[in-house]
């Protein structure tokens, strides 16, 4: 199948461990792929340094638009922790059409989706949820006041690196929606409620949370959620002034 400027369509590179790109890098593993392209666990052959790449679908990046996009709001990011952080831009030939990829840190932890998953009845306590939004809210909070946003917030795109009293955490893919505008950071603000809500036990466990869960939730309604915190900020400002009963 040809795309509109006529390259072939790619939707997977299926790179097998072990094989070399550029006579620079040693895949390592697949770690996920998305709708732009697929992630991999690399090693610098020269360092053993174990670094991650996301090789880009051609028909997802066309004149390197998307891997340009994404390059640029990742080192503009750069001081954010929550951020994962960019190296360099390579390219490889992949039966005969370019193929443009990012080289980034290697950032060991667990998906949040798997995370949840492997507590008792796959939630957390109020508590924990709290803290977990908190540091969520923070990293956020950093990324707008940069003037960016992050675009895509689940469970499958927020990495644990440390949880107890706190967590660490790292954001995956950023998504390419174009400039950032109010909206973009409201999508943002739903989203991470929307994480806090699923954290706790989503619907099925809603009636009987405590109020002070109830208040950041809104009930999931946008306008509420909205008229409360318009921001990451002011979401992090309220949890840190909660009044527990």
């Amino acid at each position: 199948m040809k795309t509109n400027d006529q390259q072939p369509r790619i939707d997977a590179f299926d790179f097998p461990p072990g094989k070399v790109l550029r006579g620079h890098y040693e895949i390592v593993q697949h770690l996920g792929a998305g709708w732009e392209g697929e992630v991999y666990l690399i090693r610098e052959r020269a360092t053993g340094i174990e670094r991650t790449a996301k090789f880009f679908f051609p028909h997802r990046n066309q004149r390197d638009k998307a891997a340009v996009f994404y390059a640029k709001k990742l080192h503009k990011l750069r001081q954010c922790p929550i951020v994962i952080q960019y190296y360099t831009q390579d390219s490889i030939l992949y039966r005969g059409v370019p193929i443009t990829f990012l080289v980034s840190e290697f950032v060991e932890g667990e998906l949040l989706s798997a995370f949840l998953a492997r507590q008792p009845r796959k939630r957390l306590s109020p508590f924990q949820a709290v803290h977990l939004l908190h540091a969520l809210a923070m990293g956020m909070e950093a990324i707008h006041q940069l003037g960016e946003y992050h675009g895509d917030l689940h469970s499958d795109n927020v990495i644990v690196q440390r949880y107890g009293l706190g967590f660490e955490l790292k954001l995956l893919d950023m998504f390419h929606w174009g400039a950032s505008s109010p909206r973009h950071i409201h999508d943002d603000v739903i989203n991470l409620i929307r994480l806090f809500y699923d954290a706790v036990g989503g619907a099925k466990l809603y009636a009987k949370q405590p109020p002070e869960v109830k208040d950041i939730c809104c009930g999931l309604k946008r306008s509420l959620i909205l008229r409360k915190f318009k921001t990451a900020g002011q979401l992090r400002h309220y949890l840190e002034t909660i009044q527990w009963s």
